[in-house]
């Protein structure tokens, strides 16, 4: 049987991470694809760190910073009462800049592609800077945009070593349903095991047919 709490708490995480990064990823995005900053290189290793650091790496730091005794932890503790790790609010915190690169890559090469003159044009007719995102870059952006979309989700469905440094496996709060299936092995459960797994194999391969349907030549992981 299926572990239904760690399902609908994944797809809670992965939908609020995905909508996150969605507004904080689309003007860094912009960002990135117009500018002229000698410095630009910087930006994008660090945007793009969480895909060649090991997730234990990055969890650890990430305590760190979320700790009791760091400014981060401290505020939230006396805002709402709670230590931000082991808990969803720190799960979301890791899941957004653990998949950021997977949101900002896409985004980066979706509007990379639009003809600045098109853009150029839009200006000259008196059209404002926001209006012409909207009514030029948008239309033009949105494949590459849904599929970064998408791309993000299913990473996040798919975290383990972050959310398992940064939440543990706390029944109803922190344990995702790749928590729930390293839970089933450990307890040599593998019947259990094997359903989530094939139930995961799918909800991917279904995702990244979707993304490539999407963008099949802009870009690729």
């Amino acid at each position: 049987m299926m572990d239904w709490q760690a399902i609908v708490l994944t797809a809670k995480l992965a939908a609020i991470t995905t909508a996150i990064l969605f507004v904080v990823g689309v003007p860094l995005a912009w960002w990135l694809a117009w500018t002229r900053a000698r410095w630009k290189f910087l930006a994008d290793a660090l945007i793009g760190l969480p895909l060649v650091l090991p997730p234990t790496v990055l969890g650890f730091y990430l305590l760190l910073a979320m700790g009791p005794r760091s400014p981060l932890g401290q505020a939230h503790e006396a805002v709402f009462g709670s230590m931000l790790p082991f808990s969803f609010e720190g799960l979301v915190i890791a899941s957004v800049l653990y998949s950021l690169p997977f949101a900002v890559r896409p985004f980066v090469a979706a509007f990379s592609s639009v003809d600045r003159r098109l853009i150029d044009v839009s200006r000259s007719l008196g059209v404002g800077p926001v209006r012409s995102f909207l009514r030029v870059v948008v239309p033009l952006s949105l494949p590459g945009m849904l599929g970064g979309l998408v791309l993000t989700f299913v990473h996040t469905v798919g975290e383990f070593g972050v959310v398992l440094m940064v939440g543990g496996s706390i029944a109803g709060e922190t344990r995702t349903i790749s928590i729930s299936l390293y839970d089933d092995v450990q307890a040599l459960n593998y019947a259990q095991a094997g359903n989530t797994a094939m139930a995961l194999l799918a909800f991917s391969f279904v995702a990244l047919c979707i993304t490539y349907a999407l963008q099949p030549k802009a870009w690729r992981l």
